[in-house]
């Protein structure tokens, strides 16, 4: 399957979830005028393609409509750095999950000294700009636009001097990323910000430290590939 045959693939299934078209015998609306060829999305992002002319707009994110993501950085924190771990799985590059993993290292004096987290991010501008064929005429500006995202999630913390997972709670993301070539597939720097609270403070205690309540920052080098799954056409079979 081509990258336009993906494409339409991609659009025929939000379609499915929009109303009905009308059909060809059906009965024009009373005030006579005739919306029958105003278009699915799916017509609409056919129109928007040839309009676009052969130029893929999506700098290959729909070569597979999953993309694998793992990277290593550092998450800058109260009282220092933590080493960072981080893997995600996207669906077309719209929404995802996360999984996060912070050390700080043997001896390390900050607060908390160890985090895991994880949760579900969730991407809206890629489908929305590009349905639409709104482009800046810059690949990387284009992909790092469409990036930008809202992380929700749970992690559990090691406080300084105390157990693994003694600390429980709710984070709160934002995240960009952009792309070191012009290209959806390769290397990419991210930043993954927001702020983590205890369930000790989610349940109206006062905040004991770092571990009850932070903000925190990521920063990333990362491997972006993408697979061709198949979820949203599993049903279609290779020209012979």
């Amino acid at each position: 399957m081509n990258a336009r045959a993906r494409a339409l693939a991609v659009c025929t299934a939000a379609a499915a979830l929009a109303p009905r078209a009308a059909r060809a015998d059906d009965p024009p609306p009373r005030d006579g005028r005739d919306d029958r060829h105003d278009g699915t999305i799916a017509v609409k992002a056919a129109a928007a393609a040839a309009a676009r002319g052969p130029g893929d707009t999506t700098y290959g994110r729909i070569a597979g409509d999953v993309s694998f993501v793992a990277g290593a950085g550092v998450t800058v924190a109260p009282h220092g750095v933590r080493a960072v771990g981080d893997l995600r799985v996207r669906y077309i590059e719209t929404v995802g999950l996360f999984a996060d993993y912070e050390e700080g290292g043997v001896g390390a004096s900050m607060d908390p000294r160890r985090v895991v987290s994880g949760g579900v991010e969730i991407r809206p501008l890629f489908v929305a700009r590009w349905l639409n064929g709104y482009e800046w005429a810059s690949p990387r500006l284009d992909l790092a636009f469409d990036s930008i995202g809202i992380a929700l999630g749970a992690f559990v913390a090691q406080p300084l001097g105390g157990a693994f997972a003694e600390r429980p709670g709710f984070q709160l993301g934002l995240g960009v990323e952009a792309p070191i070539f012009e290209r959806a597939a390769g290397p990419w720097i991210g930043l993954h910000g927001g702020a983590r609270w205890s369930d000790v403070v989610l349940g109206g205690s006062p905040v004991g430290g770092p571990s009850d309540r932070s903000l925190f920052l990521s920063i990333t080098l990362s491997w972006h590939a993408f697979v061709g799954a198949h979820v949203v056409d599993a049903g279609d079979r290779a020209p012979r």
